[in-house]
């Protein structure tokens, strides 16, 4: 039997990071247990209205935040505060699959595209990989706004 899984990223700033990879990945951040959002409405303001609702200082509305998948397949992610910031290269990254089924010049015009869009949201870029059949279609290698690096792949 297959487990799902939840990737949990130590986060300076778990909303902000929340926010990029919700983007970067075409996922939502869910709404408060209960609740509906609005159109239009930011999930995170309700959020800090539920968090006020049930009392919870401020200091600590922004302590953990979630991105999932819209439609239940991905994995969740969650974002938690820790007060060390990132010290080492990640020994786990993500692949974000931005070129399904393209090959070499296209390929990369699509990846490249992709990482224009990432690095306007707050994502840096690292290096790009060029395509060495038949190891390697090519990819970029890119970091996250805290500092975590994945590719685009």
């Amino acid at each position: 039997m297959s487990r799902t899984i939840q990737v949990t990223f130590d986060a300076h700033d778990p909303e902000a990071l929340s926010r990029f990879w919700a983007d970067a990945m075409g996922y939502v951040n869910p709404p408060p247990p209960g609740r509906a959002l609005e159109p239009g409405q930011d999930p995170f303001d309700a959020w800090h209205d539920f968090l006020r609702e049930v009392g919870v200082p401020e200091s600590e509305w922004n302590s953990a935040s979630a991105a999932q998948d819209p439609d239940g397949d991905g994995p969740r992610l969650f974002f938690q505060r820790v007060p060390e910031g990132k010290s080492a290269k990640n020994r786990v990254h993500l692949d974000l699959r931005a070129a399904p089924g393209l090959e070499g010049e296209e390929r990369m015009a699509a990846l490249e595209a992709e990482c224009e869009r990432l690095v306007a949201l707050g994502a840096s870029r690292v290096e790009r990989h060029e395509p060495a059949p038949p190891m390697s279609a090519g990819h970029i290698v890119m970091t996250d706004p805290e500092g975590n690096e994945f590719c685009l792949d």
